[in-house]
């Protein structure tokens, strides 16, 4: 049976082996403290880019602020190739991340066409340049996220993880997916089993991780050292709570009602706090359907929620239910 432990990755110690994921659009500051409050060991900001890291844009170093209290920070970059990670290091290193995280494995079209995310996987040698280009700047811990390969036709991982290793990278990611597979089908966690006994890092797996249960069986089948929640964590910050109480043999933690309704709201308040009241509120309404997944009368919730424009909107959504 697995266990909750500490993991190092590199000069830092985290608490616990339950990361939250980086996720484009959702692991904002106010997601991060709230998953911080319940349970994550160690956090993700948005995928920042490098090169708007390099020009000082303020929307990308807006993304590097931190929520209150929110002392460790994993700051997940991504770039097309060694120029513009040098180039970026400075207003990077000014936010003193706690590790730096390079993606290779986001599918989406918009960021495949420029070289960077999951076309990295095609150039294995890129990856040991990026990596040795900010350990030789720096002492903050490196790590990398990546996919098996960029289609079942070129699955390379384990090259992938060599050059990362032979650049010095503190520990690495694998969601066991392809670039072709983008979240579909089921991951393949064997690839995240190999990948540890190959290892002289730590591995930390990636996919198909929705419930508590999912996260030990991952840690019991692979042998990974951590693992890294993502789309099961939204709406749902709870998840890490329930998978510790799960590895400390204490059972199975039910999360009330009530408390999914005053989390929901302490999160949109947060938002708000951050962004703006009209922003924060057409912004939450994905996380709505994660907060009261099966329960009665959360289809209505969940349409009211799609209008709600205010913070009232939601207080009398969620009164529904009752």
């Amino acid at each position: 049976m697995p266990d909750f432990h500490p993991v190092s990755i590199g000069s830092v110690q985290v608490p616990g082996n339950l990361f939250l994921a980086p996720m484009a659009g959702y692991t904002d500051p106010a997601f991060r403290k709230l998953c911080l409050d319940n349970g994550a060991c160690l956090t993700y900001t948005e995928m920042v880019s490098a090169e708007g890291l390099a020009r000082g844009g303020q929307p990308t170093l807006d993304l590097l602020r931190r929520a209150p209290g929110e002392n460790e920070l994993a700051v997940q970059i991504f770039g097309d190739g060694p120029s513009v990670i040098r180039r970026c290091l400075d207003n990077l290193l000014a936010c003193k991340p706690t590790i730096i995280d390079i993606n290779c494995g986001c599918p989406v079209p918009k960021v495949i066409k420029t070289g960077c995310g999951s076309a990295l996987m095609q150039h294995p040698r890129l990856i040991y340049e990026m990596v040795k280009a900010i350990k030789d700047s720096c002492q903050v811990p490196v790590t990398v996220k990546f996919r098996l390969g960029f289609d079942h036709n070129s699955i390379n991982y384990m090259e992938f993880a060599e050059q990362a290793q032979k650049a010095g990278v503190d520990g690495m990611c694998l969601h066991a997916r392809t670039r072709s597979d983008f979240y579909a089908g089921k991951a393949d966690w064997s690839a995240i089993k190999a990948l540890k006994e190959q290892s002289s890092v730590p591995v930390f797996g990636s996919g198909d991780v929705m419930e508590a249960i999912d996260a030990v069986r991952m840690l019991e089948e692979t042998g990974c050292d951590a693992v890294m929640i993502a789309r099961g964590a939204i709406g749902n910050p709870f998840i890490f709570l329930q998978a510790r109480s799960l590895l400390e043999g204490k059972g199975e933690l039910v999360i009330g009602l009530d408390r999914r309704k005053s989390v929901a709201l302490a999160q949109l308040r947060c938002m708000i706090a951050d962004k703006g009241e009209l922003k924060a509120c057409r912004e939450f309404r994905k996380c709505v359907a994660g907060y009261i997944k099966g329960i009665e009368k959360a289809a209505s919730v969940r349409r009211q929620a799609m209008e709600a424009r205010c913070y009232d909107d939601y207080v009398s959504a969620f009164a529904r239910l009752e």
